[in-house]
C-alpha cells in the first residue's frame, strides 16, 4: 500500500472512529489527526475521557430544601389542605423545571465537550442501566456515576448504580426488608444488567433478593445498610451457599462468565453493529473477562481492532435521536436561544434523556426511525441551520407531556416551535481548505459512500453553505 493510500485509510479510519465514540469530528482536527497513528489516537482518545467531569446544575442543599418541603408537606396525615396542596403542586413544578434543566445541560455539554468519548460512554451506560427518577439530584447522581465509573471497573459501577438512590428507589430496593422480600432490583440485575435473560433461575432471583434487604438510601441522598432489615440467613444462590448479602451477589454474578458476554454483545451492538458477528463478540468477552471487567480495556480492544473499521461496520448504524441532534449541533457549532427546543427534540424523535421508555430502556437501531420520524428528521437540520419553524408530530411518552408543556406558552401553538437557534457558518466553513468542492464536502459530512444519485444532486452545487444543508437533509445523514 502507497503511503497516500495509508494516509486515506487513516483519515477514514479516525473519521469512523470519532463518528462512533463521539458524535462526528471537524475537518480541520480530523486532518490534524490523520497524521499520527491510530493506536496512538485510539489510546488519547480514551485516556483523556477517563478524567471525570460531573454535572453539578442541582446542589445539595437544593436536594435538602425539596425533603424538607415534601416533610411539610405531608407533615400530617390524611387528606391535604388547599395550603398544602398549593405547596404540593409548586414543589413538583420545580422539580419538573430542574429535570429539564438536568436534561438540557447534559445535551449542551455533550454539544460542547473537548472529550466526546466520555459523553459517548455515559450515554451507552445511560441506556444499559435505565433509569427514571422523579428527584432530579437522584438522576444526576446517577449520571455522575456513570460518566466516573463508565471507563473503569465493570464491578465498581455496578456497585455503585445498585447503591444510588435513583436506582433503589426506581427497582423498589426500598421495599425490600427481611421477611417480605421484593425481587424487583435483583431480577433486573441479572436479566438486564449483567447476565442476560435465561442465564439464571426463579430461585437465583428469589435468593438474590434476600440477599440486597436492607439496600436503602437516607433522606440525604445517601445509600445506608439497614441491617435491622436485611435477611441474614443461610442463601444459595448459583449453587453456592452462604450468609450472602448484596455485594457478595454481584461477585458470584461477575464470575460468571455469560456476565462479560452480555456486556461486550451490548457494546458490540452500541458501537459496531446490530448485527452480531459472534467471533467478534466472543474476543471481546474473553478479553473483558480477562481484564477483571476494564471498561477502558475493552473499548481499547474494540477500537483497535481491525474488523472495527471494515467496510460492513462503517455508515451503516442509525443514529439514535441524541447522536443526531449533538452530532448536528457540534458539526455547525449551533446556539440554541431557547435551549427547550432540545427537549422538545428528543420527544418527538423518540429518545427523551433521563425518561427511558421502561428499565430495559430504549429499543434502538432500526426502532430509531419510522415513516413520521424520519421526516421529521430530514427537516431539522434544514430548520435547525436556518434558523426555520419546526412542525412537531407529537411522539412524547406521557408521562414527559408535563414537562414539555412548562415550555409553552397558552397562546403558542402546541405542535410549532421557532427554533431561534443560530449555526456559525463562518466557524464551520473556516474548517475547510478554501479549494473544497461541494462533492468533497459531501464526502466528509456524510458516513456512507457517496452513490451516482446523490453525487449528480450535489455535482452542480455552487455554494458550500447550501450543499451542507442539503446534505444533512437526506436519509443517509442519519446513519454513522
Amino acid at each position: 500500500m502507497s503511503k497516500t493510500m495509508s494516509a486515506v485509510a487513516n483519515f477514514l479510519n479516525i473519521k469512523h472512529l470519532y463518528n462512533r465514540a463521539g458524535f462526528g469530528i471537524s475537518y480541520r482536527e480530523l486532518q490534524n489527526l490523520s497524521r499520527t497513528n491510530l493506536d496512538k489516537v485510539v489510546n488519547n482518545l480514551v485516556n483523556q475521557a477517563e478524567k471525570s467531569d460531573r454535572l453539578t446544575l442541582i446542589t445539595n442543599g437544593e436536594y435538602r430544601d425539596s425533603v424538607l418541603q415534601r416533610a411539610t408537606i405531608y407533615a400530617k396525615r390524611g387528606e391535604l389542605n388547599d395550603d398544602q396542596k398549593m405547596m404540593r403542586k409548586d414543589l413538583i413544578r420545580m422539580e419538573n423545571e430542574k429535570s429539564r434543566d438536568l436534561n438540557i445541560a447534559w445535551v449542551e455539554r455533550m454539544i460542547n465537550t473537548d472529550s466526546p468519548f466520555r459523553e459517548k460512554m455515559t450515554l451507552f451506560w445511560h441506556g444499559h442501566f435505565a433509569c427514571r427518577s422523579r428527584v432530579p439530584f437522584f438522576a444526576q447522581q446517577l449520571n455522575n456515576i456513570q460518566r466516573e465509573h463508565g471507563l473503569g471497573s465493570f464491578k465498581k459501577l455496578l456497585m455503585e448504580v445498585s447503591k444510588s438512590p435513583a436506582m433503589l428507589q426506581y427497582l423498589s430496593n426500598q421495599q425490600n426488608k427481611k421477611g417480605k422480600p421484593n425481587e424487583n432490583f435483583a431480577r433486573e440485575l441479572m436479566e438486564l444488567f449483567t447476565l442476560g435473560r435465561g442465564n439464571y433461575s426463579e430461585h437465583d432471583i428469589k435468593e438474590s433478593a434476600r440477599a440486597f434487604t436492607g439496600w436503602s438510601f437516607d433522606k440525604d441522598g445517601e445509600f445506608v445498610f439497614r441491617i435491622n432489615q436485611h435477611d441474614d440467613d443461610t442463601k444459595t444462590f448459583f449453587g453456592k451457599t452462604g450468609d450472602f448479602d448484596g455485594e457478595k451477589i454481584i461477585d458470584i454474578i461477575l464470575e460468571n462468565p455469560k456476565t462479560a458476554t452480555f456486556i461486550a454483545t451490548k457494546v458490540y451492538k452500541f458501537f459496531v453493529n446490530d448485527n452480531v458477528n459472534e467471533t467478534n463478540v466472543n474476543e471481546l468477552a474473553t478479553h473483558f473477562y480477562n481484564s477483571k471487567y476494564d471498561i477502558a480495556s475493552l473499548m481499547k480492544k474494540v477500537f483497535t481492532a481491525p474488523w472495527f473499521y471494515n467496510e460492513e461496520n462503517v455508515g451503516n448504524k442509525i443514529k439514535s435521536p441524541a447522536e443526531f441532534i449533538v452530532g448536528l449541533s457540534s458539526g455547525f457549532y449551533v446556539t440554541y436561544n431557547r435551549p427547550q427546543l432540545l427537549i422538545q427534540l428528543q420527544s418527538s424523535l423518540g429518545q427523551y434523556l433521563f425518561n427511558p421508555p421502561n428499565v430495559a430502556g430504549w429499543p434502538g437501531g432500526r426502532s430509531w426511525i419510522d415513516s413520521s420520524s424520519l421526516m421529521l428528521r430530514m427537516r431539522i437540520p434544514s430548520m435547525v441551520l436556518n434558523d426555520g419553524e419546526i412542525d412537531f408530530s407529537g411522539k412524547a411518552d406521557p408521562e414527559d407531556e408535563a414537562i414539555i408543556a412548562l415550555n409553552r406558552t397558552t397562546k403558542q401553538n402546541t405542535t410549532k416551535s421557532y427554533v431561534n437557534a443560530k449555526a456559525d457558518w463562518p466557524k464551520f466553513l473556516s474548517t475547510f481548505p478554501k479549494d473544497i468542492k461541494p462533492l468533497q464536502l459531501a464526502q466528509f459530512i456524510l458516513q456512507p459512500k457517496l452513490n451516482d444519485k446523490i453525487s449528480a444532486m450535489i455535482a452542480n452545487n455552487k455554494g458550500l453553505r447550501s450543499t451542507a444543508v442539503e446534505v444533512t437533509s437526506m436519509p443517509e445523514y442519519q446513519l454513522c
